[in-house]
Order: C-alpha cells, then structure tokens, then sequence
C-alpha cells in the first residue's frame, strides 16, 4: 500500500497542490472558443509522490481511504468511471507528448468538494501532472517536449492543455480549458480573464473588502452524468447553421450580437436559446472586466445576475434550489451579485 501523505510530507517528500474554482461570470463559453472570468478558491488538491523502481503508478486517495495499482506499460489503457481516472489520464497524456515516466507511488488528500461544481477534477489533473512532471518524468525523455520538467520551468499553458486532454480524451468528459487553466495559473486575491481560444489572460485584482461567499445548494454536480455534452453537441449545431451564412465563423464566439439577431431567426428553437446564452454571455464577460477596472461592483453585480437568468432561462442549466438562493440572495443586503 502507497504511504499516506503525511507519511510522505513528513519524510521530507514535496507536496504539489492545485486549486478548486468558482466562475464569477463566463458559464459554458470556455467550449465555444469564448471568454470567462473564473478566480481560485481556497480549496485545493494536495499530492505527495515517490519514485519507484518500476512503472507503476500506486495511486492512494486520503478522501476514499482506497488504493489504485496502475501499468504505464499496459497497452491500450481504459478509464474504469474512477477517481482515479483523471490521475491515470494525465499520465497517459504526459506519456503520448513523448515523455517517458517512472513508477511512483502518489498520495493524493482534497479538501476541494467533490460534485459541488468547484473542479475538484481539475485540481486532481493539475496536482498530479506537476508532481509527476517533477519527478516520474525520465530526463531523456524530457529534451524535445514543450513540456520540461520542474515545476518552476514548465509552461503552465501546455500543462492546462494536457490536463484539459486527459479529461476529454481519456476521461470522456468534453470539457473546455476553463478548469484547467485557472488551476494552473490562479493568483491570489485576482480573478482571471481567459480567452480560450487564444489562451491570452489578464489577472483583474479584486477589491481589498470584496468577499466571495460559495454557498452549497446541496444538489450534486457530475459533469459525466449532466447534459454537458449535451449542450455542447447543440452548440455546434448553431455553429454550423452560421457558418454556411457567415464567413469565418469557427465557433459561437465568431457570432456577434447583430449577427445573432440578423440571422438566428432561421435556427431550431432550443437551439437558438443556446446560442442566445453563449453569444450574450461573451459580451457580459466582456462587460464585467470593464467594471471591475473601474470598480463598479453595481454594474459587476448586474451582469451576474443577467448571466443567471440567462443560464436558467436559454440555457437551462440551472436547478430549483439554485433558483430558489439566487432570490434569497438578491434581497440580502451588501450582496453586489450572485450567480
């Protein structure tokens, strides 16, 4: 059996950790090439890791009290609908970008909730790549890949890419970049302005006296088991609607506002309520980097709550409980906006 972590940390082993998130504003834009605005909380994964003499991953989780036994040399490797998917897969990732790991044995604890909507997958995906970036990773392997090793010299953006890959392609799940990225690139005291298809970001500094409070509706979140893909499957079919009208337009982030309105007439209902959310939601992101510069919490608060709405109403994605605290918060003093 793997050792505990505090068994690791207290033989001197280093410790890599990631952090869960919450999105102020930029909901299912991520996949649509669009922009989001999402900050880190403070929650993360930990992971503990130790070289072995062979290529085996022991892979312990301190949250389950389970361990998983894992073959970098089995051919053809599967996800097993497990938690430790998402450590599997980005080992498997690391190793298709042409780095060659060892065995090591991985202790992994979070204190990110699991199901809550606050990327505890990510956090896990993150963690373990920096970890086993650090130290499974074999030094030849290392000399031609955009990805090096240390966690002080690899390129954080490569890093969210393969994570974000881990997931879509081994985990199952379609997520887009958001998750990843801010895991991996989050600052304190900031929210971060991602464009995600160029992956050019900004770092916004929140307000000294501004507090984020997440609250638990206690409905469970599961991506795999949602309509995610669902809705991401009815997005590429507005972007194929406007792509034979428009010239260039490779995703709803292509689709301006006048061009929604000018052409969107000619979609399938649901569909265009979908695209309405996406292409709104875009300009709201936008809109809210603009107030938070200039510290207009009012206006930021406003765009929130437009971007509720409009996910509960276009997109419909949102729940009763949710519903039901959005309304309550809408009437507490001090609260700028929710979502």
């Amino acid at each position: 059996m793997s050792p505990s972590l505090d068994e690791l940390r207290r033989s001197g082993v280093p410790v890599y950790r990631a952090p869960g998130r919450v999105n102020l504003i930029g909901e299912h834009t991520d996949y649509n090439d669009g922009f989001v605005m999402p900050v880190a909380i403070d929650r993360d994964t930990r992971v503990a890791i130790l070289p072995r003499d062979d290529r085996k991953l022991i892979i312990h989780s301190e949250t389950f009290s389970e361990t998983v036994e894992f073959d970098l040399d089995k051919p053809n490797p599967k996800p097993n609908g497990h938690w430790s998917d998402y450590v599997c897969g980005v080992a498997v990732m690391i190793e298709r970008s042409g780095i060659r790991l060892r065995g090591v044995n991985l202790a992994i604890e979070s204190e990110v909730p699991i199901g809550a909507g606050l990327s505890s997958s990510a956090a896990i995906e993150v963690a373990s790549a920096l970890a086993l970036l650090e130290k499974a990773a074999l030094p030849d392997a290392l000399q031609h890949s955009p990805i090096e090793s240390g966690s002080d010299s690899i390129d954080r953006k490569s890093l969210a890419v393969l994570c974000q890959k881990a997931e879509n392609e081994f985990v199952g799940m379609r997520c887009g970049i958001m998750d990843q990225f801010v895991s991996s690139h989050a600052q304190a005291c900031t929210a971060l302005m991602l464009d995600c298809r160029s992956l050019d970001f900004q770092l916004l500094e929140l307000p000294a006296d501004v507090r984020l409070v997440i609250c638990n509706t206690m409905v469970k979140h599961s991506l795999a088991a949602s309509e995610y893909n669902t809705r991401r499957a009815e997005c590429e079919a507005g972007v194929s609607y406007f792509a034979k009208l428009l010239p260039d337009v490779h995703a709803l982030r292509d689709v301006s506002t006048p061009d929604f309105e000018r052409l969107g007439g000619g979609l399938d209902e649901l569909i265009y309520k979908r695209c309405r959310h996406v292409i709104t939601e875009n300009a709201r992101v936008s809109e809210a980097a603009s107030a938070l510069g200039r510290n207009d919490l009012t206006g930021f608060g406003i765009l929130m709550a437009d971007s509720h709405r409009s996910l509960r109403d276009d997109y419909e994605v949102s729940c009763k409980e949710l519903n039901i605290m959005f309304d309550l918060a809408s009437e507490v003093e001090g609260v700028y906006g929710q979502e």
